[in-house]
């Protein structure tokens, strides 16, 4: 059970005496509802102006390049011609519009990158609100719901906001120069004239239908052969953070793992992770070669195919050199125009596969946590404690596990939970925190009441001893005084004069240090209701009673429920509740005054 410390009425934040009756589970997003938030925020003005400047920028280079088109006939007539004078003049615009080029393309990029940082800083911060929400980042580890979360916020968020701006921005500006080239190219290009089955047939801005036809025939072709590769991209981002997950793991894991001298089973389990990543690897390679190859096709003969169907005419002494030039610019902007998405396969097939997977998490994270039939955790003002009414608990799959009934923690009472190994004891509290919801039964908190959960390995942040101490509270929240007479209760003293060292604690400290520091914790948020989940089991017995001893002395008021097995915390707790599981023929017992 995670460590769920809280000073709210309770974790999943209840609204009245009664459970809303469960919502329908939400439908996968669309890839517009994805992407729309932001731009309807409140953050949208700020948006939409950075958005508005690197479009300007962005039409800004269109223009640059239809200016370009012309002065590729003047320079080329002066060639031609050698007109000396011409030349140097046409030397003075390119320079002109070359330096311009260079000055907008670089801070076109450089708002782009500005507007990108912030969308993403928006729906980045969005998705950890959500997530945090209703603790959904517990249900979806607890349910299964979804693999990798952590990749999914940071490289699948990365890859929309990225992927998004780019295509949306090439999209734009290639229609834009489409529209402004098919004018050059219709205009320049002329009409040509042949006989056809006896009838004299006229095809104005004929090189506009033969870009067209061109760049769409290719691009079906391309499509067909790259159209795998929106799946394989999905599969190899699921892969890779697999593959990341257990070297994170293992990283995490190292002294348990040295310590089982588990290097074996550890390295061949690597090993398989990154086969899958390698296998799905040499499919993406296959389906890339052959994009590789039809694109490369498609390239090498668009660089002679505009000269060879401009030719005839050009040899017929209807337009000039310079004019040649200025079409076969033009037909490579119409067609790469028509050929957007053969041009953008590769960056539509992983935003498609990246779409999907934060669909998926989208769809989980927004998801009702409620379920039929459920175990209904209430806020209530009428009674000081903390009760159940016949709570029974089920597992995930709906399998009875166990029957705790009723009871009621009243304020400064002490209650020992024992029971077999896997009778449901954790389970119980984790339903008391509103972290299972599997089984039937009411539960009530108190309202406001102050409730703090311990659990056998507690939590601790990577940060300074003090907000370890702290947590889930700021730091500043206690004096260095205070903390350091917590410490002094749980005999940590000697950490006392390392409040402000940032480390990683978990590792620093042992098991049982780690369960000390979790009391001297509960000493300082001093909680109305505070269990324990087998939260002294790595202490012996006298650091045991020492610490038992300082939460009775300084927690006189509150109630404790402890999770424990052995008999000689019997003495620290008024009453005994001892539960069996579900195929057990006992009912659950309760014994007062022990």
């Amino acid at each position: 059970m995670a460590n769920t410390p809280t000073h709210t009425p309770h974790a999943p934040q209840p609204s009245g005496d009664t459970a809303a009756p469960p919502p329908k589970p939400p439908k996968h997003p669309t890839a517009w509802q994805l992407i729309r938030p932001y731009w309807v925020s409140e953050k949208r003005w700020e948006g939409r102006r950075l958005l508005a400047l690197v479009i300007a920028l962005n039409l800004a280079v269109v223009f640059i390049n239809v200016r370009l088109n012309a002065w590729n006939a003047s320079f080329y007539d002066a060639l031609d011609k050698r007109n000396w004078p011409a030349f140097k003049s046409s030397l003075a615009e390119f320079a002109v519009l070359a330096f311009s080029f260079i000055i907008i393309a670089t801070f076109r990029t450089y708002f782009r990158q500005m507007l990108e940082i912030r969308w993403r800083q928006w729906v980045t911060d969005a998705n950890l609100t959500k997530w945090f929400a209703h603790r959904a980042y517990y249900r979806i580890e607890r349910d299964h719901l979804a693999d990798n979360p952590d990749q999914r916020i940071s490289e699948d968020i990365r890859t929309l906001v990225n992927s998004s701006l780019a295509l949306s921005l090439d999209l734009l500006t290639t229609l834009v120069s489409l529209f402004s080239f098919i004018t050059i190219l219709w205009t320049i290009s002329g009409a040509v004239s042949f006989a056809l089955a006896g009838m004299n047939v006229t095809i104005p801005g004929y090189m506009v239908w033969v870009a067209a036809l061109y760049a769409i025939v290719g691009s079906f072709l391309i499509f067909k052969v790259g159209r795998p590769l929106v799946g394989l991209s999905y599969r190899q981002q699921q892969v890779e953070a697999d593959f990341r997950f257990l070297l994170v793991r293992l990283r995490e894991s190292a002294e348990q793992i040295a310590l089982y001298r588990g290097e074996g089973a550890e390295l061949s389990r690597l090993k398989s992770a990154f086969g899958a990543v390698r296998d799905n690897w040499w499919q993406i390679m296959v389906v890339t070669k052959r994009l590789i190859f039809a694109n490369s096709i498609y390239a090498q003969i668009a660089i002679v195919f505009p000269i060879m169907a401009a030719a005839p005419r050009y040899f017929a002494g209807a337009f000039t050199l310079g004019v040649l030039m200025r079409i076969i610019d033009a037909f490579g902007q119409v067609s790469d125009g028509f050929s957007w998405v053969v041009n953008s396969f590769s960056t539509l097939a992983d935003w498609k596969a990246t779409i999907n997977r934060l669909r998926e998490f989208t769809r989980v994270i927004d998801a009702a946590p409620h379920t039929d039939g459920g175990i209904s955790v209430v806020t209530t003002g009428n009674a000081p404690a903390y009760t159940a009414a016949d709570l029974r608990l089920s597992l995930p799959n709906g399998a009875p596990l166990a029957a705790a009934g009723s009871f009621a923690f009243a304020p400064g009472s002490r209650w020992l939970v024992r029971g077999r190994s896997g009778c449901g004891k954790s389970t119980m509290l984790r339903a008391l925190a509103g972290l299972w919801p599997f089984g039937s039964g009411r539960i009530e908190v108190p309202a406001n009441a102050r409730v703090l959960f311990l659990s056998q390995q507690s939590y601790l942040p990577i940060d300074t001893l003090k907000a370890a101490l702290a947590f889930p509270s700021s730091p500043d929240t206690f004096t260095d005084a205070e903390c350091r007479n917590a410490l002094n209760a749980v005999n940590l003293g000697q950490y006392g004069d390392e409040l402000l060292t940032s480390a990683h604690w978990a590792r620093r400290l042992s098991g049982g240090e780690q369960q000390r520091l979790a009391a001297a914790r509960a000493l300082l948020q001093k909680p109305d209701f505070l269990f324990l989940d087998e939260a002294t089991s790595a202490l012996d017995v006298e650091t045991e009673e020492a610490v038992y001893d300082a939460l009775h002395a300084q927690l006189p008021d509150t109630a404790i429920v402890s999770v424990a097995h052995r008999d000689t915390l019997a003495r620290f707790h008024q009453h005994t509740m001892t539960l069996h599981a579900a195929n057990e023929i006992e009912p659950p017992r309760v014994v007062g005054a022990v």
